[in-house]
């Protein structure tokens, strides 16, 4: 990938930034390139971490279930930092390296449970599509309870907006 579109903050280097930087430390032990760039707009670094924060670490979402979605997102939105950032969770999560390879090369096969590809339908739907019919929304939810389709739908939705501002502003390797 080519120069960031937006020239990264080096963390430490702006006083009125160490109270936001030293929180996104907390939960992501780093300030990533993705919030060295977010930093230019403290506010809305602010509301990013913590809304990313929600989705990733307070969702009623199966963490298996969660990265499996944004990795295969990174792979729609052709975005290889956010696939390569997410790898470790999935594993860490339980994803098998089989699987993870499967989502990279956009393989739904028989290594995915039903639910597994339901989950996914819908990602991609919404993620190409945008409009989710109402069977596929229904045969999906008939897995979940409502908190867990919100947080579902939340997950699929955000990272849309990770890949989509990482592949825009060109940040990753």
């Amino acid at each position: 990938m080519s120069r960031m579109r937006i020239p990264p903050i080096v963390p430490g280097t702006r006083p009125e930034l160490a109270t936001l930087e030293a929180g996104i430390v907390a939960e992501r032990g780093r300030v990533s390139p993705l919030y060295q760039v977010l930093l230019n707009s403290p506010a809305i670094a602010q509301g990013w971490e913590q809304l990313l924060t929600a989705v990733r670490n307070r969702s009623s979402l199966q963490p298996d279930l969660r990265e499996m979605v944004i990795l295969r997102i990174a792979v729609l939105n052709r975005a290889p930092y956010e696939f390569d950032a997410h790898v470790p969770h999935a594993l860490g999560a339980g994803v098998s390296p089989e699987k993870i390879e499967a989502l990279r090369a956009q393989l739904l096969d028989a290594s995915f449970s039903g639910l597994e590809r339901s989950v996914l339908l819908l990602t991609d739907t919404m993620t190409r599509d945008i409009d989710v019919p109402e069977s596929l929304f229904e045969s999906v939810k008939a897995h979940f309870t409502d908190q867990a389709m919100i947080d579902l739908t939340v997950t699929i939705a955000a990272y849309n907006m990770v890949s989509r501002f990482l592949v825009a502003l060109q940040i990753g390797h």
